[in-house]
C-alpha cells in the first residue's frame, strides 16, 4: 500500500497551482507588462533608435486636449518611423494606499481620474501606436463621460474594448494609474505644467515642444537617412 502525500505537502501543491493559473490568467487579460519607468536624468537612445516622445498630460486638462489632438497626433502621422510615443496620465494627481486599496485625487475631479484610467488601460491594450494615439485623441476631446468616450473611440479605430474594460474594473487599471504616478514624481525638474513632454528623456525647450513637436523631433532625430527624408520640409 503506498504512502499518502502529507495533508501540509497536498495544500502547498496546491497553492502552487492557483499561483501558476492566477500568472496564466494575468497574461491571457493583459498581455503586455507595465511599461517600463524610463530614467529620465540617465536615458541614452541607441543610435538609429526612434527619439522616444513622453507625454504626461491628463485627460480633462485643456492643454493636454489641444497638444495630443494638434500636435502629438499630427506629429506621429507624419514621423512615425522616427518616433516612439509613451502616453503617462496622470498630471498632478496624487496616489494614496490604504488596507491595499489604491485611491487617486486628480487635479479636476474624480472624472478626470476615471479617464485617466481608462487612458492608461487604452494605451497598454492597444498594440499598434497610430490606432493608440488615435483612440487617445478621439477620447480626450469628450471625456466628461469617460466609458461612453472608450467605448465610441475604441470601436471606432480598435477591437478592444472588452480588454479595456477588464484592465479598468480590475485592480490593473488601478496599478498602472499608480506606475504613471510614480513615473510623473520622478520627472526632474518636476512637474509644474500640464502636459509635460520629455524627449529622449529630457524636458529641453518645452515651449518649443509644445508649440512644434515635429520641428523638435527632427531636431533630436539627427541626420539619417530616414530622418533627413521625413523632416525636409520641417521648419
Amino acid at each position: 500500500m503506498s504512502q499518502m502525500v502529507p495533508t501540509r505537502k497536498r495544500i502547498f501543491i496546491i497553492i502552487c497551482i492557483v499561483v501558476i493559473l492566477g500568472c496564466l490568467l494575468r497574461i491571457l487579460l493583459f498581455n503586455s507588462p507595465l511599461p517600463p519607468v524610463t530614467d529620465q536624468t540617465n536615458y541614452q537612445r541607441a543610435i538609429g533608435a526612434p527619439v522616444l516622445v513622453m507625454v504626461f498630460y491628463e485627460a480633462l486638462c485643456p492643454d493636454s486636449k489641444y497638444f495630443i489632438t494638434k500636435q502629438l497626433l499630427t506629429a506621429y502621422e507624419v514621423a512615425a518611423p522616427i518616433m516612439e510615443v509613451m502616453l503617462v496620465p496622470y498630471g498632478k494627481a496624487t496616489t494614496s494606499e490604504s488596507g491595499g486599496k489604491l485611491s487617486f485625487d486628480c487635479q479636476h475631479g474624480p472624472t478626470e481620474c476615471q479617464a485617466n484610467i481608462y487612458h492608461a488601460c487604452a494605451a497598454e491594450a492597444i498594440e499598434d501606436p497610430l490606432v493608440r494615439l488615435q483612440v487617445v485623441s478621439c477620447m480626450i476631446r469628450d471625456n466628461r463621460l469617460p466609458q461612453e468616450a472608450m467605448r465610441k473611440c475604441v470601436k471606432q479605430y480598435s477591437e478592444n474594448i472588452d480588454l479595456v474594460q477588464k484592465c479598468y474594473d480590475s485592480d490593473h487599471g488601478l496599478e498602472l494609474m499608480k506606475h504613471n504616478g510614480e513615473a510623473t514624481h520622478s520627472l526632474r525638474p518636476q512637474v509644474t505644467f500640464i502636459p509635460t513632454i520629455t524627449i529622449d528623456g529630457s524636458q529641453g525647450r518645452q515651449a518649443s515642444i509644445l508649440k512644434n513637436l515635429l520641428s523638435e523631433v527632427c531636431k533630436a532625430a539627427g541626420d539619417t537617412d530616414q530622418a533627413k527624408k521625413i523632416c525636409k520640409n520641417t521648419v
